[in-house]
């Protein structure tokens, strides 16, 4: 009979373990609506994700307002938002600077938050856009609907030392993004440094988006509270 050392059966286990975890996605968490939720900035729109977390849930359980040229977000769902009078076409460029005051203040893990252009048909089924988004944690995601999700940089986005890290818990942090539609590329920039370029090729396509002409606007995730200032488009 073999015998097998203790070691070898802890290094097993402990393999084993490891790779049950890396299968395992975390937790899903749940939107929870906000009190006196709603949109209170003149002329702005808003649509919910059609997701799981948001089950239940309406526009008006996620808040938009606007308070002297800043954007205060605090959701419930996950949710897009835009005023039909925001558009762009050729060459152009989109960018904020996103504030989060508590970094996962009310989430228990990393929730994005960025821009949106290239919206068309929006708040109908038909309806396509594109967006980047950073993460408190150092990474950023660039996404669309169309209307199902497609995923440009993967399920869970990547990391790039340009996406500012809080500190930690509770902590603040910012940042800069911008979409820019310049000759045959869509590129996303987070404090001034380019992370992501796509082929505009890649994007307007079957199955994505209609144009990069169109509607711009901002984008949160569900449970994430925060500030867009400076926001607007550039030729």
């Amino acid at each position: 009979m073999k015998l097998v050392s203790g070691s070898v059966v802890a290094a097993a286990l402990a393999l084993s373990v490891s790779f049950v975890s890396a299968q395992t996605p975390a937790p899903q968490e749940t939107s929870h609506a906000v009190a006196g939720g709603g949109i209170f900035a003149p002329g702005w729109m808003g649509k919910i994700d059609d997701s799981r977390e948001n089950a239940g849930l309406t526009m008006n359980d996620s808040k938009l307002s606007l308070e002297g040229g800043v954007f205060h977000v605090h959701t419930g769902p996950s949710i897009t938002y835009w005023n039909p009078a925001n558009k762009a076409s050729g060459d152009y460029t989109v960018k904020g600077t996103f504030n989060e005051p508590e970094y996962m203040g009310l989430n228990t893990h990393p929730h994005p938050y960025g821009i949106v252009i290239a919206g068309n048909d929006l708040g109908t089924p038909q309806m396509s856009l594109v967006y980047c988004e950073a993460y408190g944690d150092g990474r950023f995601i660039v996404r669309g609907f169309a209307p199902e999700s497609f995923m440009m940089n993967g399920g869970r986005g990547e990391a790039n030392d340009a996406v500012h890290k809080a500190a930690g818990k509770g902590s603040p942090v910012s940042q800069e993004i911008a979409m820019s539609v310049k000759g045959d590329q869509v590129t996303c920039s987070i404090n001034g440094t380019v992370v992501g370029t796509y082929a505009k090729a890649t994007l307007v396509a079957p199955g994505k988006l209609k144009s990069t002409d169109g509607v711009f606007g901002i984008r949160f995730a569900h449970n994430t509270e925060g500030t867009v200032t400076g926001f607007g488009m550039s030729k």
